[in-house]
């Protein structure tokens, strides 16, 4: 037990960073090092009610409860104390979504979480009318669509919000976000830090054209920068958080961000020209630009980071999943043969094998698609692999086929970003389960972004520790001193971390491995069709 912790919890010189995911709600305490010592959990899943995918307000009021009773008691288990005080919070949630209520405080509707594609009419009016690219899963499609589906509950709306910023507001009574989550709601103008005030006005008038009644600046939640106040935890709020009475209220709140955020955050990636590739199940990566997109690319979301600034995302929903599947085959051979290994050894077998392939992987093409991918136009996929007769077909080969395609679409997209639009990127840090054997992945997608990728010795603790570092950034940051140089100087100095260089042959193998999987896509798209 750490008695400078158990000093740091007693006096309230913490900060907690809590974040509701898709299945897991996590809350990470963090003493003035920043260092995590206490954590709590709570796992969670969507319904799928009326075909909407949703999560009831008593699903999101049971998991902060739940979540914030597992941390409490971890502290009490570690240190031997109860948890009274608090020195900052910070709430994020995933982006996006749709969540309108009246002028009482009453959801109108279910929650619309970022899953849902339902938007497709708004989206194909408001991306040619605003010349800037809306994602179906952004909350202004989500009202759009309403209003054009002419639904009975819109001109009862009084604020609109995200589920982070839902909860901010239930523990703070500020209807206010930050502004990289503010980012994912309606498109922001960067050089204020708030909404685009032009497309805020087109929309007036597409809305008034349908007989809406309100003004869309009136129901937004206001946009806050990282470092500002956004309110404090009330007493109302601190029993909603801690129905056992012990947290006591007045903690100084951050704004509520995004999972986007606190993953640039947690990944020092806030700075212009750097950015972060997160490659698990999905892969999507984050560019923080110095300007705006020359022009609408649907492949390219617009967001920005915490403290205001462009980023160009780019997300892709297939990643390791097929390539998941065909080491699982591989064991499926090893076991017959009697041989013993475990799976960490067969990845790292198989993954080191694909930097013996042919830079071009010898003519062999895999698509990954267990889902859709919009990047590449598909609503759905099929994992599909081929290749010429006289392709070059070996275990090699084989294997960087597979990785390639991991990170195919996410090449796509930002050949976009990195050749038509001259985007510069010093430096992309990777993290999650493709980066897991180490070199292989690293190496590859050096060639697959023509950028530097560095791997942090240690494993962020992911977002809510990032939420936990914003919370800390409002309490801590000196006159004047910005969020990259906060991260830079206070949170990561002194962490160290391999960094590939990409390798002019790897990055000429990957362009023309590209170029074959977008001349065949025919083919995927054809396999959609035919294999129902």
């Amino acid at each position: 037990m750490s008695e400078t912790a158990k000093k740091a919890i007693e006096e309230g010189r913490t900060a907690l960073g809590i974040e509701f995911g898709s299945t897991r709600i996590k809350a990470v305490l963090v003493d003035e090092t920043h260092a995590p010592i206490a954590l709590g959990t709570y796992d969670w899943e969507n319904r799928l009610e009326n075909n909407i995918w949703t999560y009831r307000l008593e699903d999101i009021r049971n998991g902060l409860q739940a979540c914030y009773k597992s941390l409490a008691g971890d502290v009490r288990e570690k240190y031997g104390v109860k948890l009274t005080k608090l020195g900052a919070l910070g709430i994020s949630g995933m982006m996006h979504g749709y969540m309108p209520f009246d002028g009482k405080g009453e959801l109108l509707v279910p929650f619309r979480t970022w899953r849902n594609t339902m938007t497709e009419e708004a989206c194909r009016k408001l991306t040619p009318e605003f010349q800037f690219n809306i994602p179906q899963r952004w909350s202004i499609a989500h009202l759009y669509q309403a209003i054009l589906n002419k639904e009975p509950h819109v001109n009862a709306i009084a604020f609109l919000t995200t589920l982070a910023g839902y909860i901010h507001w239930q523990l703070s009574g500020e209807k206010v976000l930050g502004v990289g989550e503010a980012s994912g709601m309606f498109p922001i103008d960067s050089r204020i830090c708030d909404y685009d005030e032009k497309m805020l006005d087109q929309f007036d008038k597409l809305a008034a054209s349908e007989n809406v009644n309100w003004k869309l600046r009136d129901i937004l939640p206001g946009v806050l920068r990282a470092g500002e106040s956004a309110g404090v935890l009330t007493e109302e709020g601190a029993k909603l958080l801690d129905p056992s009475g012990n947290l006591q209220a007045g903690v100084p709140m951050c704004p509520p961000e995004g999972d986007a955020g606190t993953g640039m955050t947690a990944t020092n990636s806030v700075k212009v020209r750097t950015g972060n590739i997160s490659a698990g199940t999905s892969i999507f990566s984050m560019v923080v630009t110095e300007k705006p997109m020359s022009r609408v690319h649907e492949e390219i979301d617009m967001v920005t980071t915490p403290d205001g600034s462009p980023v160009a995302m780019v997300h892709c929903n297939n990643c390791t999943s097929d390539l998941n599947a065909w080491v699982g085959l591989f064991q499926q051979f090893a076991d017959l043969t009697g041989t013993k290994i475990s799976m960490n050894d067969l990845y790292g077998v198989l993954y080191r094998e694909a930097l013996k392939a042919d830079a071009d992987c010898g003519g062999l093409i895999s698509y990954n698609y267990f889902s859709g991918e919009p990047v590449t136009g598909l609503n759905e996929g099929r994992p599909l692999f081929v290749r010429m007769p006289d392709a070059r077909f070996s275990l090699a080969n084989f294997m960087r086929s597979n990785l390639y395609s991991a990170m195919a679409a996410l090449k796509i997209g930002n050949d976009i970003l990195l050749k038509e639009e001259q985007v510069k990127v010093d430096s992309l840090t990777g993290h999650g389960g493709l980066f897991k054997t180490p070199v292989v992945g690293q190496r590859l997608m050096a060639a697959a972004m023509n950028a530097p990728v560095t791997v942090m010795d240690t494993a962020s603790e992911g977002g809510a520790w990032g939420m936990a570092v914003l919370a800390c950034y409002m309490r801590e940051k000196e006159d004047g001193e910005s969020l990259p140089d906060y991260l830079s100087d206070k949170i990561f100095a002194g962490q160290s971390g391999a960094t590939i260089q990409p390798d002019p042959e790897d990055v000429a193998g990957f362009d023309a491995y590209i170029e074959r999987y977008k001349s065949a896509l025919a083919a995927e798209k054809a396999a959609v069709e035919s294999l129902k």
